[in-house]
C-alpha cells in the first residue's frame, strides 16, 4: 500500500495546549518505578521491545474489536512508526491500534501492575462459553503484566503519551517524568492509535540511532507479524521481517527460508545438519524450529553450558536464557513459541511454572528421537557425532531420566573399529560367548590409547575394548554402569578374568615362578604401590599400572591430580608379566641373592610412562635408563 494512504500520527503535543489534570501514581509507585528501572531489567534497550510489544497488542486488540464494529475497523497500510529525531532529542512510537481513553489512561499507565491488555484477555476469556476452544481471530497478546511500559524510563527524562480510542472524537495525552505523577489533558489526534513521545536522556544518545534503533528491533521483535517502520534519512525502511518463520506449514517454508534463518538466528555460515519444525497441540500448545549444526561453533560448546535456544511467547522473543534443553543438548539453535506460558514481571526472568517443565520435556524428547532417528545412517551420524559427541556425552553423567537413551545414541572408537565408530549395542552384538562385561580404556588420546600395553591381554585373546579419549569419559561409566545387562569394566580398574578366554597366539617363553620376586618388589617401592601382582593380560611388556576394583580409574585419578585434588590410598598397582624376559631375568637376579632395588624403581617409572605419566623422579629414571643402556652396550656401569 502506498505512503499516501498511511495514518499518519499527530505531532507530540505541547505542554500549553493541555489543561493537565495532577495525578499520584498508586501502588507506591516511586518506588516500583526505581525498581523497574534499575532493577527488572538488564539492558536499555529492552525498552523497545516493551513499547513495540505495546503497540503490537493495540493494533491486534483493535482488529478483534473490529470483527463486531466495523467502525473501529484498522486503516489501510496499519503499521508501527518508530521516528528519532536528533535535533529535539525525541524519539516517537506509533501505532492505529484501539488506543485509550482518559479513563483507561489513568487506570493503565496509572497503576504498576495492571494492563489494560491484561484485563481485555481476562473479558474474552470470560466472554467464551467453559470449554470452548480459542478462535482462529482472537488476538495474541503479549503485555499481560503492567511495567513493560515504565522501562521507557530507564532512557527517557519525560514521557509523554497521546492517544484516542477507537470509534471515539477526543484523544487525551499522558505526562510523566517518573517521580511518582503524572498529568492528563485533552490532546489531539486526527485518528485513532497512540503516539508514545520520549525526550531522550544526555546518556542515551544511541536511542536516536536508526540504524542502532534498527538492529534493535531485528534482535527483539523481528517476527511481529504487524509492520515496523524506522525513519532513516527521510525515509520510512522497514525494521521487521513480520512473519514467523516457525508459525507457518512446512509446506510454505523454503529450503533457502530455513538456510536463511538458521545463519541469522546463530550468526554462523554453515548448513544445519538437521532441522527439526514442528507443532504442538493439545493439552500443551507450541510451535518450535530447532537446529542442530553441521560445524563447531567457534566459540566453543564447552566454555557456556546453557542451552540457548530462544523462548518466544505469541511470537514475541522474550529470553534465550530459559534452558529449554539441558546442557548436554546446547549446542542445539532455534525457537520455541508458545500461547500457553505465563510472564512474569520482567519479562526476562520467567517464572518456574509446570508448563514451562513441560515443554523442556517435550523439546527434549523431540530432540533425542531425532537423533535417533539419523543414527541409523551411520556415516552422516559420525559426522554430528565428531562435532558434538563429547558435549552429548555429558548426560550420561548427569541426567539420569535420558542416561539409557543416551547410552544407545553414544558412538565409541574401538579396537574393533579403530577408525569407524561402534555403538554399545554393535560391541555386545560382537561380545564372545563367554564374555560376561563391556571393556573399555581410557586416556588422553586415541592413538596413544591403541598402543597402549593394558590392550595386550585382549587383544592376544581377540576381545574387544572400547577406546575413550574425551574428558567426560573418565566419569559417566561408572554412572551408566550397564548396558542391556552387561557391566561396564575398566581395563585398568580391578583384576579382569581373562583366564577363561583362550589366548590366540600363546607365549613362547614358560611363566617364570615370580613368587620371591614380588615380595622384594613390594619390599623395595613400598607406599609407591598398592599392590604388586603377576598378570596374564601382557604380551609384550613387562609390566602394567592397575587400579583397585574399588576405586577410581586411573584416567580419572590422573584427571583429578592435574586438577590439584588428592586421593586417598590412591597409590596404583603393579602388575608384572612372568613371561617376559625382563621379568625373567629378575628372578634369576633374585636366586643369586642380587639387589633388585633400582630396578624396581626403573619398572614403576616404565609403568607410568606407558601410561602417559611423567616418573616420579625423571632425572634419577634418565639416569638408571642411560646406566642400563651402558650396560648393555658393555661400557663401565654399575647395578641396574
Amino acid at each position: 500500500m502506498s505512503d499516501q494512504e498511511t495514518t499518519q500520527p499527530a505531532a507530540a503535543p505541547e505542554a500549553a495546549s493541555c489543561v493537565p489534570e495532577q495525578h499520584e501514581f498508586s501502588a507506591e509507585v516511586g518506588r516500583l518505578l526505581d525498581l523497574v528501572v534499575h532493577a527488572l531489567y538488564s539492558d536499555r534497550e529492552i525498552f523497545l521491545r516493551e513499547l513495540v510489544a505495546n503497540a503490537a497488542d493495540a493494533t491486534d486488540r483493535r482488529r478483534f474489536e473490529a470483527l463486531t464494529d466495523a467502525g473501529r475497523a484498522l486503516p489501510d497500510g496499519v503499521k508501527i512508526r518508530i521516528d528519532p529525531d536528533k535535533a529535539t532529542r525525541l524519539l516517537t512510537i506509533s501505532d492505529d491500534g484501539a488506543g485509550m481513553t482518559r479513563d483507561e489512561m489513568v487506570q493503565n499507565l496509572g497503576t504498576i501492575a495492571r494492563s489494560g491488555t491484561r484485563a481485555f484477555g481476562q473479558a474474552i476469556h470470560a466472554a467464551q462459553p467453559e470449554g470452548a476452544d480459542r478462535p482462529d481471530d482472537r488476538p495474541s497478546l503479549i503485555g499481560q503484566f503492567g511495567v513493560g511500559f515504565y522501562a521507557a524510563f530507564m532512557v527517557a527524562d519525560r514521557v509523554e503519551v497521546t492517544s484516542r480510542r477507537a470509534g471515539q472524537a477526543e484523544a487525551w495525552c499522558w505526562s510523566s517524568e517518573g517521580r511518582g505523577s503524572f498529568t492528563i489533558a485533552p490532546a489531539m489526534r486526527e485518528a485513532p492509535g497512540t503516539d508514545i513521545v520520549l525526550h531522550i536522556k544526555s546518556d542515551a544518545d544511541e536511542f536516536l540511532e536508526p540504524y542502532r534503533l534498527e538492529s534493535i528491533v531485528r534482535k527483539w521483535a523481528d517476527h511481529i507479524t504487524w509492520p515496523i517502520t524506522i525513519q532513516r534519512d527521510g525515509n520510512e525502511v522497514a525494521a521487521n521481517e513480520g512473519t514467523a518463520l516457525w508459525r507457518k506449514p512446512k509446506g510454505e517454508i523454503t529450503e533457502e527460508h530455513l538456510l536463511e534463518f538458521y545463519q541469522h538466528l546463530g550468526h554462523s555460515f554453515d548448513k544445519p545438519w538437521a532441522t527439526l519444525h514442528w507443532r504442538a497441540e493439545g493439552t500443551l500448545e507450541f510451535a518450535a524450529m530447532l537446529f542442530i549444526p553441521s560445524m563447531r561453533p567457534f566459540e566453543p560448546v564447552e566454555s557456556v553450558r546453557e542451552s540457548r535456544v530462544r523462548l518466544h511467547v505469541r511470537r514475541m522473543f522474550i529470553t534465550d536464557e530459559a534452558d529449554l534443553l539441558p546442557p548436554w543438548l546446547r549446542f542445539v539453535q532455534g525457537v520455541v513459541d508458545t500461547e500457553d506460558l505465563p510472564l512474569n514481571v520482567s519479562r526476562e526472568m520467567l517464572q518456574s511454572t509446570p508448563v514451562l517443565a513441560r515443554i523442556r520435556k517435550a523439546v527434549t524428547n523431540r530432540v533425542i528421537s531425532e537423533l535417533r532417528t539419523r543414527a541409523k545412517d551411520a556415516e552422516n551420524y559420525a559426522v554430528f557425532w565428531g562435532n558434538f559427541g563429547p558435549v552429548l556425552k555429558e548426560g550420561l553423567w548427569e541426567d539420569f531420566e535420558h542416561r539409557s537413551e543416551l547410552a544407545g545414541l553414544a558412538r565409541f572408537h574401538s579396537t574393533h573399529e579403530p577408525k569407524g565408530l561402534t555403538s554399545l549395542a554393535d560391541y555386545v552384538a560382537r561380545m564372545k560367548p563367554e564374555q560376561d562385561a563391556i571393556y573399555y580404556l581410557i586416556g588422553d588420546n586415541e592413538d596413544a590409547l591403541a598402543g597402549s600395553p593394558q590392550l595386550e591381554g585382549f587383544r592376544a585373546r581377540g576381545i574387544e575394548v572400547l577406546l575413550l579419549s574425551d574428558p567426560v569419559d573418565a566419569f559417566w561409566p561408572d554412572r551408566l554402569d550397564k548396558f542391556e545387562d552387561k557391566p561396564l569394566r575398566s581395563v585398568t580398574q580391578g583384576l579382569a578374568d581373562l583366564s577363561r578366554h583362550s589366548a590366540e597366539h600363546p607365549p613362547e617363553a614358560e611363566a617364570a615362578d615370580v613368587t620371591a620376586l614380588l615380595a622384594v618388589l613390594k619390599e623395595a617401592l613400598g607406599d609407591d604401590v598398592s599392590d604388586i601382582r603377576s598378570t596374564d593380560r601382557l604380551v609384550g611388556s613387562a609390566v602394567v599400572l592397575s587400579a583397585s576394583q574399588a576405586g577410581p580409574d586411573l584416567q580419572l585419578q590422573r584427571m583429578m591430580r592435574r586438577s590439584g585434588q588428592k586421593l586417598p590410598s590412591s597409590a596404583p598397582i603393579l602388575e608384572i608379566n612372568p613371561h617376559h624376559a625382563l621379568v625373567r631375568a629378575l628372578v634369576a637376579r633374585i636366586e643369586r641373592h642380587e639387589p633388585v632395588d633400582e630396578a624396581a624403581r626403573t619398572l614403576l617409572d616404565l609403568a607410568r610412562v606407558q601410561d602417559g605419566e611423567l616418573p616420579r623422579d625423571p632425572t634419577a629414571f634418565a639416569r638408571r635408563v642411560s646406566d642400563a643402556m651402558a650396560a648393555t652396550l658393555s661400557l663401565p656401569h654399575q647395578d641396574i
